[in-house]
């Protein structure tokens, strides 16, 4: 049965998760590019002291995903995190209630936050990073759509004519022939005109003119690298070039940083009042935080080697 609300509500909730561009008809290089980039996202923090009871992939997923989760007590499993709805608001509109509806339990759950239960939270907002991760899979999968197209277009070079639909399944057979990388095809005399004449002519003269995947495969690379940035997995975010400077490859860490930051901060904040109300001891922390980004790869002096 679905909610009463119109449509305007439902491209505000769905444009959470699917933010509003242009999206690839592949779905399913839209799903590989997604589980993709949302592991990217889970495998930069590092987690301690998460009970042997919890299913962790559910927890990680729940939290990541939707943004959000309920840890609470209960008669059946003992301490448990659980995805939740939000109700209620105090004076600073922060919701009150955590509403738990699962099956496997006795009974649905209403249960006030800060007194029977706990929130922890990826972001300020409430919210995951489900946005971001389909922004960058949808650009991602267009992108490897046309370099696929690509490579396929860059090996036709000839049109073929066909008087009938038998010539054209002939023609359609010798392509695929060679497509396949055989060495010899073998055609019928009466796919040759009256006059020996070819049904075939060559497309374009210069087959390499049209051929873009070397460049679409780097911008796929420079999508990943601003996808890292956001998330704060470290990397240079720009290509090697000779007056690449100290203070621009700083000045992409603190652009890597900011959120990541700002995520793990919610993220400990919310889970030292779990551990304080249920005397837990998880723990979260930044992967690469004694990390930093490889020199090796631009030149990060301040000097001016002559480029141009």
């Amino acid at each position: 049965m679905n909610l009463p609300v119109n449509y305007e509500f439902i491209n505000l909730y769905n444009s959470r998760m699917s933010p509003s561009t242009v999206h690839c008809k592949n779905t399913a290089l839209v799903n590989y590019y997604t589980k993709y980039l949302f592991e990217k996202v889970i495998s930069i923090y590092k987690w301690e002291g998460i009970p042997d009871s919890w299913a962790v992939n559910y927890f990680l997923y729940t939290l990541f995903g939707k943004g959000f989760l309920a840890v609470f007590n209960t008669e059946e499993y003992g301490v448990i995190p659980n995805e939740c709805a939000l109700a209620g608001y105090n004076v600073f509109y922060q919701p009150t209630t955590a509403l738990v509806a699962n099956p496997a339990l006795r009974e649905n759950r209403r249960m006030l936050i800060g007194e029977e239960c706990e929130l922890i939270r990826m972001q300020p907002n409430y919210s995951g990073v489900m946005d971001i991760v389909s922004n960058y899979a949808d650009l991602m999968a267009l992108a490897m759509e046309t370099a696929g197209i690509n490579l396929l277009n860059s090996k036709l070079s000839y049109v073929f004519f066909s008087d009938n639909q038998a010539n054209a399944a002939s023609f359609k057979k010798l392509y695929d022939q060679i497509a396949s990388g055989e060495p010899m095809a073998v055609i019928d005399k009466d796919l040759i005109g009256i006059e020996g004449e070819k049904h075939w002519e060559l497309f374009t003269q210069n087959v390499g003119q049209n051929y873009i995947t070397d460049r679409v495969l780097t911008d796929m690379r420079t999508l990943e690298n601003m996808f890292n940035t956001e998330i704060g997995i470290p990397n240079a975010n720009t290509m090697k070039r000779e007056r690449l400077i100290s203070d621009e490859v700083n000045s992409n860490n603190v652009d890597t940083q900011s959120k990541v930051i700002l995520w793990l901060e919610t993220m400990q904040n919310d889970i030292k009042k779990v551990n304080d109300m249920f005397d837990l001891n998880i723990s979260v922390k930044y992967r690469y935080e004694d990390k930093e980004v490889e020199a090796d790869a631009v030149k990060t002096d301040n000097v001016d080697n002559g480029a141009l």
